[in-house]
Formats: structure tokens, C-alpha cells, sequence
């Protein structure tokens, strides 16, 4: 198989899983989903970084692209559940989506990965132009971990997913699988 062909296979199916998310997020019964939205505080980041937060934790990390501009470790106050764009917003983390997906996915996260970088991975290189679905070798994945538990990779997108106080919520960029999950 070429290379075009399996990139175009990837895509296909990350667009896939990502209808099959998007649907499985409309299809939730309306009496789960919050009316109002849950006051939000500025973030601070001195909890955060000690390793005790009341709120919602949010972590950048860029994994192997090691650009530090993106990196960040917060806590964001909230009271009760949140829409991650929200708590996202508060800790100043700003995301982009593709053309093709603009609230959907996230491509770039704090500009990252600049669209001239050349992202080096097993295949060469590329440069990310968020038009449709990132690479599936490169990418920001969504995870949450409970206030007691393990990392689990987000089940909905930015739009949908609601994260509760003591959360945490990463984004993480992965290149040809590592990292493959963020730091424990």
C-alpha cells in the first residue's frame, strides 16, 4: 500500500470515529445535558502546579514536538460540570479546529504546531495545514482522568465533553503513537 493510500485510509476512518462521536453526542438524552452553563473563575496556576486542584486540572503538553510555547499545567475553578471549551478557555488555552472541522477537532493548540514546522515521523516529514482530518500519526488527543483513577481517552469532542471539579483534562500531541497516554 502506498503512503497516499494509507493516509487516506487513516483519515477515513479517524472522519469516521469522529461522526460516530459526534453522534453519539447528539443522541444523548436532553435531561443529561446541562442548561446553564457553570460559573467559571480565572484560572491560577500555583495549585496546579503543586499538584492540588478543587477545580479542573488542564495540561497542554506537546509531547514530542517539544515546543514549550504550547506546554501549560492549570487550575481552572468551577463549581460543577463544565464544557471543556469553557474550562479550556479560562486556563487561556487557545485551540484551533481544521477547515473542514472547526469545533469538532483540534489542530493546532496555542498555535502549535506552527503551520510551517516540519513535523519529522517514521514516514518523513509534514506540515500540518488544518484543512481536514490531522495526520493519524500526528495529532492533539483529548484525555480526562477522574478525581480518582486512570487517563482515558476523551469520548467526545471539545464541544460536548463536560469535565467536573477534581478532573483533570490534557490535551497531548502524539507523533507515530508516542506518547501514547499522558504522564501519570
Amino acid at each position: 500500500m502506498t503512503l497516499t493510500k494509507i493516509r487516506t485510509a487513516a483519515a477515513s476512518s479517524l472522519a469516521a470515529a469522529g461522526l460516530l462521536l459526534t453522534l453519539a453526542a447528539c443522541s444523548t438524552p436532553a435531561a443529561t445535558q446541562p442548561t446553564t452553563p457553570a460559573p467559571v473563575s480565572p484560572a491560577t496556576s500555583s495549585s496546579a502546579a503543586s499538584g492540588s486542584c478543587t477545580g479542573v486540572k488542564v495540561i497542554v503538553d506537546s509531547g514530542s514536538l517539544k515546543q514549550d510555547a504550547a506546554d501549560t499545567s492549570v487550575c481552572v475553578s468551577v463549581d460543577a460540570k463544565t464544557a471543556a471549551s469553557k474550562v479550556l478557555e479560562e486556563a487561556k488555552v487557545k485551540t484551533v479546529g481544521t477547515t473542514q472541522y472547526p469545533t469538532e477537532l483540534v489542530c493546532r493548540v496555542n498555535g502549535v504546531p506552527a503551520a510551517d514546522l516540519e513535523i519529522t515521523h517514521k514516514g518523513g516529514t509534514y506540515k500540518e495545514e488544518c484543512a481536514g482530518m490531522p495526520a493519524a500519526f500526528a495529532y492533539w488527543s483529548l484525555w480526562v482522568k477522574p478525581t480518582t483513577g486512570d487517563w482515558a481517552y476523551a469520548q467526545e469532542g471539545l464541544a460536548t465533553l463536560q469535565v467536573s471539579p477534581g478532573e483533570s483534562l490534557e490535551l497531548l500531541y502524539t507523533v507515530d503513537g508516542e506518547p501514547a497516554a499522558p504522564a501519570a
